[in-house]
């Protein structure tokens, strides 16, 4: 599939989670099969003309006709939550540009799943896989009240597996306890919001890199008002140089010079405009790349990230 390729579709259901969180159901306008997904896909959603967000599947990928994604109704909405929790109703029609993961199951003996609120989507998905296929698996879930909690009822049929622990009942989340120390063959997932985010990740510093998973939902604070300048960029490929001013990003910046690169978000955080660096160093703005990527300087998120360098050659 690519960015432009659309799937009209048509929400058949609309449930009430839990306080201020929604799930929708979708089936293909033309009745046929949703493409294939596997448990941490999301999908791209076009709400209406400019108003593009990704969303986690959280559905079962054995029912190839419908998908199911759940929203949070955000206080500080910049317009999709708003949208889906105040004017979309069953039956309301909408496209679906694509289904992508980039935050997949790998191969471990041993899961350990961390959820904070709507963080839960991707890895109830992963749960139920999990639980099927008979992996070693445990899930810590937290949120402000069980009130604010979505899914549950649900949970609870997992048995212990699951500690459900809203934070006004337990207090802050045991990672510790939870996680634990590094073990070979275990891998620990996170999704929730920034301050759990970087909680595990500073619990798990020392573990290797391929032993936490984490997805963001929001680009990364501390970098997103970060200072910026100009650089150049060259395309390798056409041999075009170009400056990148101040106030524009890379794909912008491209953009105008009729360089189209793929993207959805236009904040860093669902890796479509992912592309190869060949010189220079990036000055990584994104919450997509792992620490082990950032390090290695061989890619770059156009959508939001710089140059260190006063130029970077990308593989265009």
């Amino acid at each position: 599939m690519t960015g432009e390729a659309a799937f009209p579709a048509r929400i058949c259901a609309i449930h009430d989670e839990a306080e201020g969180v929604r799930s929708f159901v979708i089936e293909r306008e033309d009745g046929s099969a949703w493409p294939e997904w596997t448990p941490g896909g999301h999908l791209d959603l076009a709400l209406c003309e400019g108003l593009n967000r990704q969303y986690s599947l959280c559905g079962n990928p054995a029912d190839r006709h419908r998908l199911q994604f759940a929203v949070l109704r955000e206080p500080a909405s910049r317009g999709g939550s708003t949208m889906l929790h105040e004017q979309i109703n069953a039956g309301d029609r909408l496209a679906v540009l694509e289904l992508r993961n980039h935050f997949p199951l790998i191969e471990a003996d041993r899961y350990l799943l961390v959820a904070g609120g709507i963080g839960i989507t991707p890895l109830l998905a992963m749960a139920r896989e999990l639980d099927r296929t008979g992996k070693d698996w445990t899930l810590l879930y937290g949120g402000r009240t069980r009130r604010s909690m979505a899914f549950v009822e649900e949970l609870r049929g997992f048995g212990d597996r699951v500690q459900v622990r809203p934070q006004d009942e337990f207090g802050l989340l045991d990672l510790a306890g939870f996680l634990g120390e590094p073990e070979a063959g275990n891998v620990a997932y996170c999704c929730g919001p920034e301050a759990l985010l970087q909680a595990v990740e500073a619990h798990c510093a020392g573990w290797p890199d391929e032993a936490l998973q984490i997805e963001r939902f929001h680009p990364r604070a501390e970098i997103a008002d970060a200072a910026s300048g100009t650089f150049e960029v060259e395309l390798r490929r056409s041999g075009m140089i170009v400056t990148v001013p101040a106030n524009k990003s890379i794909a912008d910046t491209l953009e105008d010079i009729g360089v189209h690169i793929p993207r959805s978000c236009n904040e860093g955080t669902c890796g479509t405009c992912i592309t190869k660096v060949i010189e220079g160093t990036p000055d990584h703005r994104d919450a997509f790349l792992r620490l082990k990527q950032r390090a290695e300087n061989k890619r770059i998120m156009a959508c939001c990230s710089r140059s260190l360098s006063p130029r970077i050659v990308l593989d265009i």
